[in-house]
């Protein structure tokens, strides 16, 4: 006698999570806790994170300090020879064969200041720019908000400020500038060159995370925004002399940022650099300057964090 043995049909095989219609697969998602790799924070969310790392960003800009000149024989003198060597060329150039000097009371103190004040901008921008495509092998091998790093970079440039600083003070000793309290106004001017120097670097880390080829052509651009920010020169002297220049030329010379925060520095540490030479509402362009790159260029680098080390 046979029997017949009745087995239940086989179950269908379970359909994959990647060809789930998108709904069922957020759902599933959800359901166990699962979230996008790399997924950008919101912004309140990526400010925390970027704050709770803020020690990170200190050691790392200053690890790449030290690292600089390691290999240098004269080390960590260089932090303060490079930009003093610069104004040396530039005063050879423009005090002495070009007579930009001419009409300028303590002309040297206000070159190195200008030159100093310029290449902290210079530099945080150039870093700035490398900062995501130049680090490819840390960010994609940590998880950290991206925003560290030109941040960490424009901190790095400040620190080298700071040694030039000092032979500043010592220049300034040397020709005779007194020592004054407004020297005190060199703190916030710094503060608000800080913020917008890192806001610039964030949209330049983005755009050079993108295109790379961004980083060959920044040292053209900056050189001619050196020549048009009175690093060398006296802008109130040619504003001056020139009325009858265009007055969009005009208004473009004088709430030019670099030199705005220029023109701050001389205030505060050269006495002969009068208020007079400044130009109008100059505190309210230093903080207009500021919050517009430091916050725009904050909000603008989050808005890509998901792309950065990807492709």
């Amino acid at each position: 006698m046979s029997q017949v043995l009745h087995t239940p049909p086989p179950a269908p095989d379970p359909v994959p999570a990647s060809a789930a219609p998108p709904d069922d697969a957020e759902a599933l998602a959800a359901r166990y806790g699962l979230t996008v790799s790399g997924a950008r924070p919101s912004l309140p969310a990526y400010v925390r994170q970027l704050w709770a790392r803020r020690h990170f960003i200190t050691a790392f800009a200053t690890a790449k300090l030290t690292a600089q000149y390691s290999q240098a024989k004269l080390g960590q003198v260089w932090q303060v020879a490079t930009p003093l060597l610069n104004a040396a060329v530039y005063y050879f150039i423009f005090g002495e064969l070009m007579g930009t000097s001419r009409g300028v009371p303590d002309y040297i103190p206000f070159l190195v200041t200008g030159v100093f004040v310029w290449t902290f901008t210079q530099s945080s921008i150039m870093a700035g720019t490398r900062a995501i495509s130049g680090s490819l092998g840390l960010v994609r091998a940590l998880h950290f908000p991206r925003a560290a790093l030109p941040v960490s970079y424009a901190l790095q440039q400040l620190q080298q400020l700071l040694f030039s600083m000092a032979a500043l003070f010592v220049i300034l000793l040397c020709v005779g500038v007194p020592v004054s309290v407004s020297w005190l106004l060199a703190v916030p001017a710094l503060a608000l060159q800080f913020v917008f120097n890192a806001g610039v670097a964030m949209i330049m880390a983005r755009m050079g995370a993108k295109t790379p080829d961004i980083a060959q052509l920044m040292p053209f651009v900056l050189r001619t925004w050196m020549y048009v920010s009175g690093v060398m020169w006296s802008i109130d002297k040619v504003l001056t002399a020139h009325q009858d220049m265009p007055h969009i030329v005009l208004l473009a010379l004088e709430c030019n940022p670099a030199a705005v925060y220029i023109d701050l520095m001389r205030f505060a540490l050269i006495d002969t650099f009068h208020a007079s030479q400044l130009p109008h509402h100059v505190w309210t362009l230093a903080v207009g300057w500021a919050l517009l790159a430091g916050v725009g260029g904050f909000i603008y680098f989050w808005k890509a964090e998901e792309t950065y080390g990807r492709g």
